[in-house]
Formats: C-alpha cells, structure tokens, sequence
C-alpha cells in the first residue's frame, strides 16, 4: 500500500468516526427521533412487544393483543390512533407509544385535544423506553400537537410512577402547569410480603368467618383453586367466567361482556393469547367440580392487575369472590416474579379495599402539547364543567331510584 492510499484509509477512518460520533451525540440529545400517528391496527407489532419489555413503567392494558382485540371488535372505538415516537427516520426501534382518542368521541366536548384511550383500560400509562424516556416523552406530545391537537388528557393515569414524572418535566417548557382532575388512590396489593401476612389485614375474626365459608363450601365437593393453563383450559375457563358474569347482576343489569357481541369476540381473542404469553391468567375457584367463582388477572413487568372477577350469586353466603380473592392473594405474594397488584377497582371498594392495604393513586392529567396558557384553561374549565354536570345527573338519577323504591 502506498503513503496516499495509507493516508486516504487513515482520514476515511477519522470521517467514518466522526460521523459515527455526530450521530451517537445527535441519538443521545434526541435530533433524530421521530414521530408518526396511525391506526391502532397499523402499529408495527414486533416493534410494539419489544417496547413494552422495555417500558419505564408497566400497563398490561397496551399490550398488543389486548389493544388490537379491542380495536377490531369493541363498538364505540373509532377514531382510536397510536402515537409513535420513533428512535430515527428507519424507524427501526420504538421509543413510546400512546393510544388516544379524539375528545369529542371519548367526552363529546368539540375541542382539539385528545384523549387517552381507556375502553377496557383502567390504565392509561402510555409505554415509555426505559433508557430514553425524556426523548420518548417530547417526541410523543410532538406528534400530538403535529396532528392537531393543543393537550393531552390521560384518565386513570398512575401518579406515583417514572412514567407520570417524565410527561410533565416533557411539558416544563411551555410554561403551562398540568391540570389533575378525579385524583382518588385505589387497592393495591404489595406481593413482596409473605401470604400470611398479606391476608391478615383483614383479622383474625374475619379470617376465622371466612374458614368456616370455606367448610361450608367443602360440603358440595372439593374446593379447588385453579389458574388455567394456556390453551383449551384457558378457553374453557374464560367460557366459564362469562357465564358467571351473566347470570349475575350484571347480566341482569345488561352490563356484562356477555351482553355485547363485539366485547366477547374482543376477550376472546385477546386472552387466550396472552395466557399463551405469560401475561394474563384466568382463575377458578370449584367446589365438588362446579365453577363458583372465576377471575381475570393480567401481568406486565413485575406487576399484576386483577382486572374482573364474577361469582355464583346463589352461593353468596359463603362468599366465593372474597374466597377467590384471597387465594390471588396468595398465588401472586407466591410468585417471585411479581411485585405489586394494581385492584383496578373504585375507589374505597367495599371488598378489595380491606384485604389489600397498600394504595395506587391514579388521576386524571391534562397536558399541553405547546405553549398557551389561554386555551388550555378553557379546556380545564370546560372538562371541569363537563365533570360537574355528570356527577350532578348521576346524583338526581340516584335519589330518583331511592324515592321510586319508597313510594312502588
């Protein structure tokens, strides 16, 4: 090799690395991540798994079968779009991901902001990169305000979280402080404590009432809990947790996943699946071989979510969902892979409430995309009206029920 061929392969070299350098520097400051809006469905499905192993903070609820399952069956999901935030232009490594709605089709306000996707998701934590999660967080709201939209609202957002703290250092900038609306804190179960201790919350007296349930159980036959394998038995047991539900007061209610053709293909499709993956279980409590009660929980990360649950009415007397819950308990303080439960229940909930102490606090937050205080507070204003009206038709509509039960 000749001197000019050296000295041209040693600048090729310094080039070559200065390049790689510019463009490690450019990944790290987040110039070349990028963003896309699309449908639910369109979203790049490996892409999506491999984020959600990554994510910051867990939320079984954007797991791809479940989001997708809802997309294609669930009524009332138009307009549902994925926020994309890509790492660079291939678009070969996903940084976030939210699923919003506009706000017309989630709270028929007609105002250009969007909202977070909760059909089924009692959880709205959009995924975050794990090792980028500021990037991930700035390129999310730019592909909001590029698609119109000058806020974000998130219902049921976790507020204790990494993913809660990035979104509004993300918004900082703009100089307009996140509004929170509905902060309540729900049941939470910490699974890093022995089983035994976990269910003693609820005494020694009400522990002894439920043993004698129990035997009272017994009498038919065995009782037997059981967490359904993947497969025919996951199947069968979901078939089993539906009828449940119907024939309860839900059922009568018209309220059940049975009630809605669209929402049993939507569980059937999504669960099985991800029993298959390791991210749903569906369990069953028998006695002398009869389902009296059966329960969904969902997994991601180190967290559970114990999402529904149905029982044999006609046995409450011997409380089988309390039965059911506790042998959960149980189950998932056993389990080494898991860390806490999220009871997605209402708050102060007259079961759940006084088995598992710990508590999740969840809000709804508001953000903004860009700067403007004005329109923002408009937004505040008409969410909080809009708030307002409901929960004072809701309160008419109850004491309208108590007076018609008084006066038959």
């Amino acid at each position: 090799m000749s001197v000019v061929d050296s000295r041209y392969s040693v600048q090729s070299w310094i080039a070559g690395a200065r390049a790689a350098l510019a463009r490690d520097r450019a990944y790290a400051r987040g110039d070349l991540a990028t963003f896309e809006v699309v449908d639910v469905l369109s979203v790049p499905q490996v892409a999506w798994a491999d984020l959600s192993a990554r994510a910051i903070e867990a939320n079984a609820f954007y797991h791809p079968a479940w989001a997708r399952a809802v997309a294609r069956h669930v009524k009332g999901q138009i307009g549902m779009r994925a926020l994309l935030a890509w790492e660079s232009p291939a678009r070969r490594r996903l940084l976030g991901l939210m699923l919003v709605a506009p706000a017309w089709n989630c709270l028929r306000l007609p105002l250009p902001f969007f909202v977070g996707w909760y059909a089924y998701a009692p959880l709205t934590t959009p995924l975050i990169d794990r090792e980028q999660p500021d990037i991930a967080a700035r390129t999310l709201l730019s592909a909001a305000r590029d698609a119109g939209a000058y806020a974000v609202m998130l219902p049921a957002l976790a507020q204790d979280g990494p993913v809660a703290t990035v979104l509004r250092n993300a918004v900082a900038e703009f100089g307009v402080t996140p509004r929170v609306f509905e902060a309540h804190e729900r049941a939470r179960l910490d699974a890093t404590q022995g089983e035994d201790e976990a269910v003693s919350a609820l005494g020694s007296k009400k522990l002894k009432e439920l043993r004698r349930q129990r035997n009272r159980l017994a009498d038919n036959g065995e009782v037997e809990f059981r967490i359904a394998s993947p497969g025919a038995e996951a199947e069968a047991a979901l078939q089993q947790f539906l009828a449940l539900e119907a024939a309860g007061w839900k059922g009568a209610a018209g309220t059940a996943l049975a009630a809605k053709e669209g929402d049993v293909a939507f569980m059937k499709e999504a669960l099985p699946a991800m029993v298959r993956d390791g991210a749903a279980q569906i369990v069953t409590l028998t006695s002398g071989g009869k389902v009296v009660a059966a329960g969904i929980v969902l997994r991601h990360g180190r967290r559970a979510y114990f999402f529904k649950i149905a029982y044999d009415e006609a046995m409450a007397k011997m409380s089988p969902g309390v039965q059911l819950t506790l042998d959960i308990t149980r189950a998932l303080c056993a389990d080494p892979n898991i860390d806490s439960v999220d009871s997605t229940a209402i708050a102060n909930h007259p079961m759940i409430d006084h088995i598992w102490r710990d508590r999740q606090p969840i809000a709804d937050l508001l953000l903004p995309t860009q700067s403007g205080a004005p329109l923002f507070a408009v937004f505040a204003a008409l969410i909080d009206t809009r708030r307002a009206l409901r929960n004072a038709a809701r309160d008419l509509y109850h004491r309208l029920r108590k007076l018609k039960g008084r006066n038959p």
